[in-house]
């Protein structure tokens, strides 16, 4: 499996490494930071925007990952993290710029492993699919619709598979909190969660609440992740 490939065709950007590959690798490139709202003016789309639906709030959540990748998954998480660890407020305006998490801080999606011993940045997509699916959104016909686009894309078998058990399984908080071996990977899955949807349904809080309980993470830190991911989808929204 073609990690990089997956997740560039996920995402809507093809860019490799810049999206999916290492985030030291995306840091030379950018400047240590990413740039421009978030989506620096560019939101290509992918198989997560069909997931997403078509809420505006949704959208901007979708740009922002399309752009950043699953750098923004830990550069985010990093930020809310340290925030929750010193005490210091969560973001009252929107975020326009990330700074990557460092290679050895244990958010670089990039490398670490999660509690099956595989690649984090692949319990990262199964967060983000099973909470597109919280609210039922994705029926009968918007399933079929996303079947053709997985089938069409440029992908080996295996990744092809890999989705199309995502798409096919359970919205499952529970399944998902088992996937974080320690506290900052519960912090990721969870900021990931926040990113994609947009909490304005009663089955969005419901799964939001469980799985803040299933992963054990503190009010407070719940807290710091959500505010940082609105602050996140807002300012991808300005760009």
């Amino acid at each position: 499996m073609d990690i990089n490939r997956l997740i560039g065709s996920f995402l809507g950007n093809s860019s490799g490494a810049g999206s999916a590959g290492s985030v030291s690798g995306m840091a030379s490139q950018l400047g240590n930071k990413l740039p421009g709202g978030l989506a620096g003016g560019a939101a290509a789309g992918g198989l997560v925007a069909l997931m997403l639906g078509s809420k505006k709030a949704r959208k901007m959540g979708g740009k922002a990952l399309t752009y950043g990748g699953m750098a923004v998954v830990g550069g985010l998480a990093y930020q809310a993290y340290k925030n929750y660890k010193s005490s210091q407020q969560a973001p009252s305006q929107p975020i326009r710029s990330i700074e990557p998490a460092p290679a050895d801080s244990g958010f670089d999606p990039a490398q670490i492993q999660d509690q099956r011993g595989q690649d984090m940045r692949l319990a990262l997509i199964q967060a983000m699919i099973s909470a597109a699916k919280s609210d039922g959104h994705i029926d009968a016909t918007e399933n079929s619709r996303i079947r053709e686009q997985i089938n069409a894309a440029q992908l080996a078998a295996d990744e092809k598979a890999f989705l199309f058990d995502l798409l096919d399984g359970d919205s499952d908080p529970v399944a998902v909190a088992r996937l974080a071996a320690d506290e900052p990977q519960a912090a990721e899955l969870y900021l990931a969660s926040a990113l994609t949807i947009d909490v304005d349904t009663p089955e969005e809080q419901r799964y939001m609440e469980r799985l803040g309980d299933a992963l054990r993470l503190p009010a407070e830190l719940q807290r710091q992740l959500t505010d940082h991911a609105s602050a996140a989808k807002a300012g991808a929204g300005e760009a």
